[in-house]
């Protein structure tokens, strides 16, 4: 992200004016994990090297997460990989996931966003925040005038953090998650999305009034 990358968190919330405050928003969001999901995790954490790269930890420990909540929200939502996110000549840049609303043209078209995921390299977090909130800031100013809240997740794959810019307002959750207790971390993930399809329910209201 080009005004993020490199960038404490201390200093995109500076570059930004973001005012800064922790607090716990995430509220676990009931979901029934799949046993055919737990078998599969089990083996890969048990026989896989899952975490000897970066790569490795979006593709083994942070994407089948994501992709199994993702699956109860297709039809409003895409969940992008890498996926350019451009503002404008000095906001853009490639978070890791991206989820935005599920263009009418087709699966093909990148749309709004609603949430980005950014990971922690070399578990790095605040290094990590500064990219995600750089992005978060991207990805309101795509929604243009209309005042859209948009959430956050950086993560190492093992750890989890949550964040959400609503106005020019920037939280960041106090309580962060683990897979150790995959139950807590599906259920708080699964809120990050719902509270992006009321976020999308809502613009839809608003445009159809």
């Amino acid at each position: 992200m080009g005004l993020g990358r490199n960038r404490s968190l201390g200093e995109t919330v500076q570059r930004f004016q973001t005012p800064y405050q922790i607090a716990n928003f995430v509220e676990e969001f009931g979901f029934s994990i799949p046993e055919y999901f737990r078998q599969d995790w089990d083996l890969m954490l048990e026989e896989s090297m899952v975490d000897n790269s970066e790569f490795a930890i979006c593709q083994n420990l942070i994407y089948p997460i994501l992709k199994e909540v993702w699956k109860s929200y297709r039809s409003k939502f895409l969940l992008w990989t890498q996926q350019y996110l451009h503002c404008d000549t000095t906001l853009s840049g490639f978070p890791e996931y991206i989820l935005a609303r599920r263009s009418p043209l087709g699966k093909v078209v990148f749309d709004k966003p609603y949430f980005v995921l950014v990971e922690a390299k070399q578990d790095n977090f605040d290094a990590g925040w500064g990219q995600c909130l750089a992005e978060m800031v991207a990805a309101q100013r795509l929604h243009g005038e209309l005042q859209v809240t948009i959430y956050g997740i950086v993560s190492n794959g093992n750890l989890w953090e949550f964040g959400k810019l609503e106005a020019d307002r920037f939280t960041k959750n106090r309580v962060f998650y683990t897979i150790q207790n995959l139950e807590q971390l599906f259920a708080s993930v699964n809120f990050i999305f719902r509270q992006c399809e009321l976020e999308l329910d809502q613009k839809i209201f608003i445009s159809a009034s």
